[in-house]
C-alpha cells in the first residue's frame, strides 16, 4: 500500500458524503472536500502531515507576502512533490517505509511482537484503557488503511511509560524500556487549527512562514522525516533534523515501529526523544502564563474548552510576549467570524483519560484586547456564579444534615444550561461590553438564570424542612457574584463543563 495513491484518509465532501482518499486525491480534490472525518487526535496528526507536505512542497512560504500569494500554487506543487517522494510513502515492503524504522526486529527471538491494535489509542489493547472500546484487543486484524492512520496518530500522541525493548540495527532501542511523551501529548496540550470553507483553505490558513518559524518556533526550518530518514540512533544530523526542526517534528518517529504483513502484529520499542516546551514550541499549541512562568494551555475533562477561548485567541505580537494562541493566528486577518477547531488527548501521566474537541465560530472582536476582556469577564462571571451555586447547595445540604451534597449534579446542570447561551457571550465580545457591565448584559442574565435553575433542580422543596433548607441556601445564590472562588468538588468524577 502506498499512501500517496491508495485510499486511507477519511474525509467529508461538500455534499456530506464520506469517503477514503489517498494523499494525491485528497490534495487534488481539497477544494471540494469539506473536512476530515476522524477522531480528535487523528485530526491533529493528519493536519500536521498535510501541513508538512504542503510546506515542504512550497519550500516556504518565506514571508507574509509569499504566504498570501501561495494558495494557487499548493495543489500543483504538492502533486509534483508527492510524485517525487512516492517511494517513501510505502506502508509495507522491503524498501523505505512510512514512519517505520529500518532493520527493526523483536528484542527476543521468541517474541511474537505487540498486537497491531496497540497503535489505535481508542482500542483496549495491552495497557490501553477500555475508555472507548470494551472488546478484546488481541488477535484483531487491522486493515491497511486503518493501520496507516493508527501509525501516524500513534507517532504523534503515544503517551510516556514503560515500553518493550526491540533491536534496531542489532542494538537495543533507546530508553532501556522507558519512553517519553510523543510531541503532541505533553501537558495534555490543546491544539488549535483555523478551519476554512474547504480542506484546501484549512490547510492554507494553518501554514507558517519561514520568518515566523525562525522567530517563534526554532531557527531551523528542517526537512520532513522521509527526506532525511533516521537510519541509526547514532545518526546525529538526522536525529537533530527529526527532533529539533519545524518540518522534522511535524511527522515524528517517537516510537520504533515495524508493521507485520499479516496486519495482526507489530514490533514496538522506544523511538527518538522529542524535547518539549520551553525547548520547542508546537505551533498549534497555546502558551499562557501560570505561576509567573510560560506554560502550555492544557485540556481538562472538567472545564469546557470555550472557557479558554480568551487565551487561545491571543495573537503573538513580539518575542517579548510569550503568551499567545496558535501561531497561525498571526498571519490570518479576521474580518468576519472565523471557525476554530480545538482538541486534545487528555492524559494523566502515562494513562489516557479522554479525547476532547470543540468547534467555535469566533467573532473578529475576540482577537482584539477589548473583545477578549469582555469575553474573559463573562467567563469569570459564570465561574463566580458557579461558586455561589456550590455555596447554596452546601448550605442546603448542611441544613438537612446530608453527608454528600449534590455538587456534581448541580455543576452539571449549571454548565449545561450556561453553554446553551454561549451566543450571548460571543455577543458581549462582539459589542465590546465593558467588564463591569457583564452582569447586566444578556450573558449575565443567562448565567444568573442558569444558576437558579440548577439550584431548583438539585435542591427540592417538597417538605417543610426542605423549604427551610432551600431558603437558607438561596441567600448565597441571590448575593452579588463578585469573584470566582474555587468551587467544591465531591469525590465523584467531575462533569465536563
Amino acid at each position: 500500500m502506498n499512501l500517496t495513491t491508495d485510499a486511507w484518509i477519511p474525509a467529508l465532501r461538500t455534499d456530506g458524503t464520506r469517503d477514503l482518499f489517498s494523499l494525491q486525491r485528497l490534495f487534488a480534490e481539497a477544494h471540494s472536500i469539506r473536512d476530515l472525518a476522524v477522531k480528535p487526535h487523528e485530526r491533529i496528526a493528519l493536519m500536521r502531515l498535510l501541513i508538512c507536505i504542503t510546506q515542504a512542497a512550497l519550500d516556504g512560504p518565506a514571508d507574509e507576502t509569499a504566504w498570501q500569494d501561495c494558495r494557487p500554487e499548493i495543489q500543483p506543487r504538492v502533486r509534483a512533490y508527492l510524485e517525487k517522494w512516492r517511494a517513501s510513502f510505502e506502508l509495507l515492503g522491503d524498501g523505505p517505509r512510512f514512519l517505520q524504522l529500518p532493520n527493526l526486529q523483536p528484542g527476543k527471538e521468541s517474541d511474537d511482537g505487540n498486537a497491531a491494535t496497540k497503535l489505535d489509542l481508542a482500542l483496549a489493547t495491552g495497557n490501553n484503557p477500555t475508555l472507548f472500546d470494551n472488546a478484546a484487543g488481541e488477535g484483531r486484524t487491522v486493515a491497511a488503511a486503518r493501520a496507516a492512520l493508527n501509525l501516524l496518530s500513534f507517532q504523534c500522541f503515544a503517551p510516556s511509560g514503560r515500553i518493550g525493548v526491540a533491536k534496531w540495527n542489532g542494538k537495543d532501542t533507546p530508553g532501556k524500556g522507558s519512553s517519553n511523551h510523543a510531541p503532541c501529548t505533553p501537558s495534555s496540550m490543546l491544539h488549535t487549527f483555523v478551519l476554512g470553507s474547504n480542506l484546501l483553505e484549512s490547510v492554507a490558513c494553518n501554514l507558517l512562514t519561514k520568518e515566523l518559524v525562525s522567530t517563534n518556533v526554532v531557527k531551523q526550518w528542517g526537512r520532513p522525516c522521509w527526506e532525511f530518514p533516521v537510519a541509526a540512533a547514532g545518526d546525529s544530523a538526522a536525529v537533530e533534523n527529526a527532533t529539533l526542526t519545524y518540518l522534522g517534528r511535524l511527522v515524528p518517529y517517537s516510537r520504533a515501529i515495524r508493521l507485520g504483513a499479516s496486519g495482526e502484529s507489530i514490533v514496538l520499542g522506544n523511538g527518538l526523544d522529542y524535547p518539549i516546551y520551553p525547548v520547542f514550541r508546537e505551533a498549534s499549541a497555546t502558551v499562557v502564563i501560570r505561576k509567573q512562568e510560560p506554560a502550555l494551555l492544557p485540556a481538562s475533562t472538567g472545564r469546557g474548552i470555550w472557557r479558554q477561548l480568551h487565551a487561545i485567541t491571543v495573537k503573538r505580537k513580539s518575542d517579548a510576549e510569550p503568551n499567545s494562541g496558535p501561531l497561525a493566528l498571526v498571519l490570518n486577518s479576521f474580518r468576519r467570524d472565523c471557525t476554530l477547531w480545538i482538541g486534545a488527548l487528555v492524559t494523566d501521566q502515562a494513562k489516557i483519560k479522554d479525547l476532547v474537541e470543540a468547534t467555535y465560530s469566533v467573532p473578529p472582536a475576540l482577537f482584539d484586547a477589548s473583545g477578549r476582556a469582555a469575553y474573559e469577564a463573562g467567563v469569570k462571571h459564570a465561574e463566580a456564579n458557579e461558586s455561589a451555586l456550590m455555596k447554596s447547595v452546601g448550605a442546603y445540604a448542611a441544613a438537612l444534615k446530608v453527608d454528600t451534597p449534590p455538587y456534581d449534579r448541580a455543576r452539571q446542570q449549571f454548565w449545561t444550561r450556561v453553554e446553551q447561551g454561549l451566543g450571548d457571550l460571543f455577543a458581549a465580545a462582539r459589542e465590546l461590553t465593558p467588564p463591569d457591565q457583564i452582569g447586566g448584559a444578556p450573558w449575565g442574565r443567562t448565567v444568573k438564570a442558569s444558576a437558579r435553575e440548577a439550584y431548583e433542580r438539585t435542591c427540592p422543596r417538597r417538605t417543610p424542612r426542605q423549604i427551610q433548607a432551600y431558603a437558607q441556601g438561596l441567600r448565597h445564590l441571590l448575593a452579588p457574584a463578585t469573584s470566582a472562588s474555587p468551587a467544591k468538588k465531591s469525590k465523584a468524577k467531575s462533569i465536563a463543563a
